[in-house]
């Protein structure tokens, strides 16, 4: 994987210095691409192009960029990896098109010389982002692949133009204002990323997934508007899909995924460096290694960590499975000690908020697997294609047997719940675990009391959605700056009025494929490997993949309590039901206990009056509150506490202005 940088600005006569920060922002990414670094600018034009380079196809000098086509018309500085390249260059080459490199970069230049831009795109199938520069139209085209794999930001000021693949490397030009954008900071408290196309700085973009931004040259010079456009969108997909659906019985329909998921495997198993799994025992991961190791003729390399909470170990299911498979396994059990190391540089990795505390053991496995591999596959996209997430089931089943109740009786019973002391329902429950939704393995009973309590409340199941993904509801509640109409701005809300479906369970499962799966769990995977140097491919994320498993019914993915029906089937011939069949638990630790314990000291620091107060940015009564009453043992408030700390601990290294 790679790292992109990047400007357009006034003709470099009004700035000689352009060299130097073009320089400064490519060094930011050196994580990203520590094997080479390139740059190239055009002073006439005022465009600059800077790449950091992780050498996976390709390992000699030949695959240095920024990269120009055969003729020169184009240059590119790419991140990402095209899987069907091999595919793409036979035809080039019988074309007459002559490559000096086995780069996947140059067969990109070449397509779009010879197909145009367009048609190139649409050929292309991988993870990528890319800035591609035509020296002779004068125009920069801006692209992010269709899932969102690979990240794009843009900033826009009055006379020029940023791009970087991370918010650091805008940071490092020395005319780009950090000033934070209240309604961005808002969404991210309510979902603890911030949705597409916000960021946390004011003016400035990310480019949505399946989406490209080509710029002209203004008449006078320097770049234009920036004109947004889309090429792939899982909205047009669900729809067409319903329009297509896949015939067949239920062999067939087997048969079909099994090999298309294979050839999605192998086109990721192509590399020049080694590569191996990330394998966690559960149903996603476990299928990906066991195609793996069916594509290969020596065992793969499989790689899981283990905690000593056994709450959170997850680490004999995965041994069993590797086991089984006959995976070169490595296994690693980390201490609350080696796991907090990394909590002071989560602001530095993940350079925007960010608020999913598996981020910490998900950098802990990448760089567990970048000790020996250099490229690694994993289970991403699984729970959101093939309906594994227990809310999917679990809110259908809920709003079906409550939904028909009238909102007045719902909300009154609600506020009843909410009534009850915590302590009284803990003691009537004791530690059972009643069947509520979005239960959690370490929740107190009287947690899941109150998360059914304020599910009740709900109008609607797109409401209930919001309830269920949200970690501060109503984010106004905790900002000084609390006026502002988050829901007018938030993309969600915005996106549920455009769904094509009616069946809750599917509707929340597009709604995560448009979402949550690029802004959280992408965002998540991309900063912590890359973190390490280590490129995560996803075979579920392939494109092809995706659009076969939106023309299957959701009876292949969800039937009665069983979820991911089809692709547990499809694992079944590798690996026996009883090493993978379990409740789905996640990629978790345990946070509450640790903000009452070893991280108790670093949070009231953070969560001081003093602090707060000075910050202008919180309502402290309301933090020291839930901090208070968290720390006492009263409440489990750490998915209200963790995006603050994360918030705060991002502001002290990012010294944003705060308007």
């Amino acid at each position: 994987m790679c790292g992109v940088a990047g400007f357009w600005q006034a003709p470099d006569s009004a700035h000689p210095e352009s060299e130097q920060l073009l320089d400064r922002m490519t060094d930011c990414l050196a994580h990203r691409g520590p094997d080479d670094a390139g740059s190239w600018l055009d002073p006439e034009v005022g465009v600059g192009l800077g790449h950091r380079r992780l050498s996976i196809i390709d390992l000699s000098p030949l695959g240095h960029q920024p990269m120009f086509s055969g003729d020169g018309r184009f240059v590119i500085s790419f991140n990402g990896e095209i899987f069907n390249f091999l595919d793409l260059r036979k035809e080039l080459e019988a074309a007459g098109h002559a490559f000096r490199s086995n780069a996947d970069t140059e067969v990109i230049l070449e397509a779009v010389s010879y197909w145009g831009f367009d048609r190139a795109l649409a050929r292309l199938a991988g993870m990528f982002a890319f800035a591609l520069w035509d020296r002779k139209d004068r125009r920069l085209y801006l692209v992010r692949d269709r899932l969102g794999k690979k990240p794009m930001y843009l900033y826009r000021g009055k006379e020029r133009l940023l791009f970087a693949s991370e918010l650091k490397s805008l940071c490092a030009h020395a005319s780009f204002p950090r000033v934070l954008d209240q309604t961005a900071l808002g969404l991210f408290f309510r979902y603890g990323y911030i949705p597409s196309p916000w960021s946390i700085y004011r003016d400035t973009c990310k480019i949505l997934p399946g989406q490209f931004v080509v710029i002209g040259a203004m008449d006078r010079g320097g770049p234009g508007v920036p004109e947004f456009r889309t090429y792939w969108d899982a909205l047009s997909i669900a729809r067409e899909a319903r329009r297509n659906p896949i015939g067949g019985g239920e062999a067939e329909v087997l048969a079909l995924t099994e090999n298309l998921l294979m050839d999605a495997v192998q086109r990721r198993m192509i590399s020049d460096v080694p590569l191996g799994v990330l394998l966690s025992g559960g149903i996603d991961s476990s299928a990906i290694a066991a195609l793996m190791q069916k594509a290969s003729s020596r065992p793969v390399r499989s790689f899981t960590i283990g905690f000593r909470e056994q709450d959170f170990n997850e680490a004999g299911y995965a041994r069993g499975v590797a086991k089984h498979l006959g995976t070169d396994h490595t296994e690693l059990f980390i201490t609350p000690r080696e796991t907090l190391e990394v909590v002071p540089r989560l602001a530095e990795i993940y350079d925007e908020p960010f608020a999913d505390s598996s981020q910490i053991p998900t950098w802990a496995v990448s760089k567990l697997a970048r000790s020996q591999v250099t490229v690694a596959l994993s289970g991403d996209g699984g729970d959101e294609l093939f309906g594994g997430y227990n809310r999917y089931s679990l809110a259908r089943r809920t709003w079906n047997s409550v939904g028909w109740v009238p909102t007045g009786l719902r909300r009154l019973l609600s506020k009843s719940m909410l009534g009850v002391p915590p302590g009284v329902w803990d003691r009537f429950y004791g530690m059972a675990d009643p069947v509520l939704p979005h239960s959690s393995r370490m929740e107190l009973p009287s947690d899941k009391i109150y998360k059914f309590a304020q599910i009740l409340e709900s109008p609607d199941g797109d409401l209930l959605y919001r309830h269920l993904v949200s970690y501060w509801m109503r984010p106004g509640a905790l900002l000084v700056q609390g006026a502002m109409d988050i829901d007018a701005d938030d993309p969600l809300v915005s996106l549920q009025g455009q769904i094509p479906l009616r069946d809750l369970s599917e509707r929340m499962m597009l709604l995560d494929l448009k979402t949550y799966l690029p802004e959280d769990i992408l965002v998540k995977v991309d900063r912590a490997s890359m973190s390490v140097g280590l490129e995560m491919r996803a075979p579920f994320l392939d494109h092809r993949v995706v659009e076969l498993l939106w023309r299957l019914p959701l009876s292949y993915k969800i039937r009665g309590r069983s979820t991911k029906w089809l692709l547990r089937k499809i694992l079944y011939q590798y690996v026996p039901p009883e090493l993978v069949d379990r409740p789905k638990v996640g990629f978790g630790l345990p946070v509450g206990e640790w903000l009452r314990g070893p991280l108790k000291e670093w949070a009231e620091t953070l969560l001081s009056p003093s602090r707060l107060d000075g910050d202008g940015v919180f309502q402290s009564s309301v933090v020291r509150h839930y901090w208070q009453e968290h720390v006492r043992g009263g409440r489990d408030w750490k998915y209200h506490l963790w995006p603050i700390l994360m918030f705060q601990t991002w502001k002290d290294m990012w010294q944003p202005q705060i308007p």
